[in-house]
């Protein structure tokens, strides 16, 4: 399963003591602080039933819908699982984050289970609230007896081993330098100090490396007006940029576009070897690809690698782009035993959108300065030398062109990464987004709802796709 990431938020609300009688759910108290919740999930029977059914559960109860991660599987069992958090408004808008999990206990048959804390501590204590789920979820969703062992081999339940490798590894939370985003990971474990905006850069004890939702702005050099610039010995790429000509096939492309977002670091090529990829869902007009196999970046040896790749359509006036990348690296000497620890820790990361669009802002800002003095100097350059004048005020104007063209290109990946978002949490939660057509206005609906509105009266109201999604109304 490819990594792919998102953000990690949990409701801790009274999750089964409020719970319909028809839903059989047994709630414990760990030892170390949390509540766990586990058991049949009435008219679930697929283990998206059962997410879906859990996450409705804390979005009634705590008053609001729950941010949720990316849907990951256990290692070595048939059971998956989503990292969530909430604000539980009934309780004083405590802050809570949690886990919810779906396991096959049979044909047609499914059960689950939900971990909750503070937000503050879920990092601490997740993995021992795996262990004693394990002791006490058996398969059929029975309880154990009293004082119960944990699972035989072969259970469903998420064992340590089955819990992502991290039930014996106690993680704890370390920040981004500009508190932009945060992210649980093991002792010895440290962050890049240039990590910024949301983008972390990490580094493992035993040699592992994990970059998060890193991007760069891109140019293609085989545009014409690039082309044209580069004749003149103008250059109008941003300093870090991907130059590559992004052909709109990211499976395809994976590895050379890979080895120029190298390049545009100061590298050289790294040693590749790609043994699956795939295309990932997205919004239209920007594309995505995951990928793993081995590469060795530093010729020190190869190392297994998961990583995701993403582009949007160049500009075709100017040939600007974006690219993001995702990349997970462990040695081959630890093999497969922290893929699971991997999906653990992407699944603890918290971005902190305040900061992020206060960040965004400021380059904003930065960039209009930037560009009132460019145009001064270029206007006192004309003053003083009247027969160039004219050749330096295009050149300025096309600068400033590709530069709106780059930022234009990067806000519209950052939208349609958000866009994307939502329409996965909205499918997870199975809820649609419907548009009275004739007012314009919006709504997010449970699908049955959403259902009997567009069947009713198909020419007021219509379903709205993820690229139609309004900022600050559906997300």
């Amino acid at each position: 399963m490819f990594l792919s990431l998102s953000i990690v938020v949990l409701c801790a609300c009274k999750a089964s003591t409020q719970a319909p009688a028809s839903t059989p759910l047994t709630t414990i108290s760990a030892p170390q602080g949390g509540k766990i919740v586990y058991g049949a999930v009435s008219g679930a029977t697929t283990q998206s039933a059962v997410l879906t059914s859990l996450l409705a559960r804390v979005h009634n109860l705590c008053g609001e819908k729950p941010q949720i991660g990316r849907v990951f599987q256990f290692t070595g069992t048939n059971s998956v699982g989503v990292f969530f958090t909430v604000t539980d408004h009934p309780e004083g808008n405590l802050p809570l984050a949690g886990m919810a999990i779906a396991r096959s206990s049979g044909p047609n048959q499914a059960d689950g289970a939900m971990l909750y804390d503070l937000a503050s501590r879920f990092g601490q204590t997740v993995n021992p609230m795996l262990q004693q789920l394990s002791s006490v979820w058996q398969p059929g969703g029975q309880a154990a007896a009293a004082g119960g062992s944990a699972p035989a081999a072969g259970s469903n339940a998420p064992s340590p081993a089955g819990a992502a490798s991290a039930s014996s590894v106690p993680l704890h939370p370390i920040t981004a330098p500009d508190n932009s985003a945060t992210i649980s990971v093991p002792a010895g474990w440290s962050m890049d100090p240039a990590s910024r905006m949301g983008e972390l850069s990490l580094q493992g004890a035993n040699g592992e490396q994990m970059g998060l939702l890193l991007t760069k702005p891109a140019a293609d050099p085989s545009n014409p007006w690039q082309m044209r610039m580069a004749a003149a010995h103008y250059s109008v790429i941003l300093p870090g940029s991907v130059v590559y000509a992004f052909r709109g096939d990211p499976v395809k492309e994976f590895v050379p576009l890979f080895q120029a977002w190298r390049k545009a670091n100061g590298k050289g090529p790294a040693q590749i070897v790609v043994k699956s990829s795939q295309s990932m869902p997205t919004n239209p007009g920007n594309h995505c690809a995951g990928a793993s196999g081995q590469m060795d970046l530093d010729g020190k040896g190869m190392q297994s690698f998961t990583g995701e790749i993403c582009a949007n359509d160049p500009n075709p006036q100017y040939g600007n782009y974006a690219v993001s990348l995702t990349l997970i690296l462990i040695p081959l000497s630890l093999g497969d035993t922290e893929k699971g620890l991997m999906n653990t820790i992407i699944g603890s990361y918290k971005p902190n959108q305040q900061v992020i669009g206060q960040e965004e802002n400021q380059l904003l800002q930065a960039k209009q300065q930037s560009d009132q003095q460019t145009l001064a100097a270029a206007q006192a350059r004309v003053n003083q030398i009247k027969q160039t004048g004219a050749q330096a005020t295009a050149r300025f104007n096309a600068t400033e062109a590709a530069n709106s063209a780059e930022q234009s290109s990067w806000e519209a990946g950052q939208n349609a990464n958000a866009q994307n978002n939502q329409g996965f949490s909205n499918y997870l939660l199975d809820q649609s987004v419907v548009q009275n057509n004739s007012t314009g206005a919006h709504a997010t609906l449970w699908n049955n709802a959403a259902d009997g509105l567009v069947q009713s009266n198909p020419n007021k109201y219509s379903y709205v796709s993820n690229p139609n999604l309004i900022p600050g109304t559906d997300y």
